[in-house]
This record gives structure tokens, sequence and C-alpha cells, in this order.
């Protein structure tokens, strides 16, 4: 291994895990932003078969689909079929099954990986943290006891024990 650099020359003793994807997507990578031509990844992916899409379930309204950059193993996103952007756009028929696929999601995790908690949140607005702002999409992300580990914290990176599609295709059987 060679010698580390920081951020002005000097050696810091600090070796370095890159994960470089996550670049690519805050660049814009999958993401309709201003100036890409890029179509909306939550319009594009119910077009794709399952596997192909990582379509864990589909429902009449919403869809639950492994996130491609996830916080966590079995991180899942119940996104709406219809192009709107935010909860008040919805009709109640749409919210009521965007609610229950995401209690569904909670318990299928829960009997595939044994899931102590959950984080559930919705970014609505570019503000607020959106990276797909115009379409809204619910994420469900799996906690565990002791799962922020030193990687996130010192490396920023994130281990993922399982690839995405072997995930989707457990979570889709337990679905």
């Amino acid at each position: 291994m060679g010698e580390n650099i920081d951020g002005i020359g000097m050696p810091d003793g600090w070796q370095r895990l890159w994960a470089p994807h996550r670049l690519d997507y805050l660049r814009g990578e999958n993401r309709p932003l201003d100036g890409n031509d890029v179509e909306c990844p939550f319009c594009r992916i119910p077009k794709l078969s399952d596997e192909d899409g990582l379509i864990v379930a589909r429902g009449k309204h919403v869809y639950a689909v492994m996130n491609l950059y996830p916080y966590n193993p079995g991180h899942l996103l119940i996104c709406a079929f219809r192009h709107v952007a935010d909860l008040t756009d919805l009709s109640d028929d749409e919210r009521n099954e965007m609610s229950a696929f995401t209690a569904h999601a909670m318990t299928t995790i829960r009997t595939v990986s044994g899931a102590h908690g959950f984080n559930l949140g919705m970014n609505q607005g570019a503000i607020s943290g959106a990276g797909v702002a115009d379409h809204i999409h619910q994420h469900v992300v799996p906690r565990w006891g002791g799962d922020a580990n030193f990687m996130p914290i010192i490396g920023k990176t994130k281990v993922m024990p399982q690839l995405l599609s072997q995930t989707r295709s457990d979570l889709a059987a337990a679905w």
C-alpha cells in the first residue's frame, strides 16, 4: 500500500476506502436534474421486468423497489406509479396503498433479515434533500443494533453483504 496524503499533501497514516458509485449519483447519474435528459427513474423502472428493475412487488397504485444507492441492506423505496411530487398530490387510494406497502415492507424485511427497527421517510422537494424530487417515494430503511459502525463514520463507506439482485429476490419471495 502506498502512503496516503491528506488534502494539503501531508501524510496522514490513514488508508482509503473508495465508494465511487456514490459520486456518480451525486453528480446526477440516474437522476432527472436540470441540464440532463434522464427520464424519471421511477417512471422508467415499472416498464422493466421485476428482476431488471429490482422491483420487489407491484400494487395497483404503488410499487416497492430496491434503492440503487442503499443506506443499509434491504433499503426499499415505495413509489407511486403516477408521476407526482408531493404527498398532497396523491389520491386517498394512492396514499393508503403507499402506507400499506410500507407496513408490508417492514414485515417482509423483518422476516427476511431480522431488522430491529426502521427509518421511514419522504423528502418533499429538492430543498429537503430529495434526490428525485418530482416523483414521490417513501424510504424504508432497515436498521440493526450496531449497524452504524466505523465504516460509514470513518470510511464514508457502507459494507453491503449481499448483491441488490439477491436481496430483491429474497424480499420478493417473502412478500
